[in-house]
């Protein structure tokens, strides 16, 4: 599989997943996660996934501390997990920041985009892992019981990947 054939997939695994879980680490060293709406339409021709944040928020103190980051993305009903790292920067952009706004961005931002308050922030993916199994719930339900049953794991437990992008 190529890397442009595993970018394609990478994305078709994620574009309907409204949020993802974003991790940074905090000033005392732990790591913390909040759901954030991913406001890409598509992975950016330079391999970045794009967040509005609050300029005042505990997210964007930590990534300026420390620019590694975690999105990970999990549709259970679809059996699909992504988790992507990279590295963050705020980027001042008036016009990615309209071309990204939806309205459902007015419940956090009431000014719209350009609310004083809203950050754009870009994380340039190093790379990715993904899990993909396709089959529905009830093939899933039978292979577990299976798998108890013997005590050996499932045969086809669907796709596992990774896409390095740097």
């Amino acid at each position: 599989m190529t890397d442009t054939t595993r970018r394609a997939q990478l994305w078709e695994l994620i574009k309907d997943i409204h949020f993802g879980m974003f991790t940074t680490r905090h000033a005392n060293g732990h790591l913390h996660s909040r759901p954030m709406t991913t406001q890409n339409r598509a992975i950016d021709e330079d391999d970045s996934l794009w967040f509005f944040m609050s300029a005042g928020s505990e997210t964007v103190a930590d990534l300026l501390r420390d620019n590694q980051v975690n999105v990970a993305y999990a549709d259970p009903a679809d059996q699909a997990y992504v988790s992507v790292a990279g590295q963050a920067e705020i980027v001042e952009d008036d016009a990615r920041k309209q071309a990204l706004w939806t309205r459902a961005n007015e419940a956090w931002f009431k000014g719209g985009p350009t609310d004083p308050d809203l950050t754009l922030v870009r994380v340039r993916i190093a790379h990715a892992d993904y899990w993909d199994a396709p089959d529905n719930r009830l093939v899933h339900l039978y292979d577990k019981a299976v798998s108890a049953l013997t005590g050996e794991p499932p045969k086809d437990k669907g796709e596992r990947g990774r896409v390095d992008m740097r």
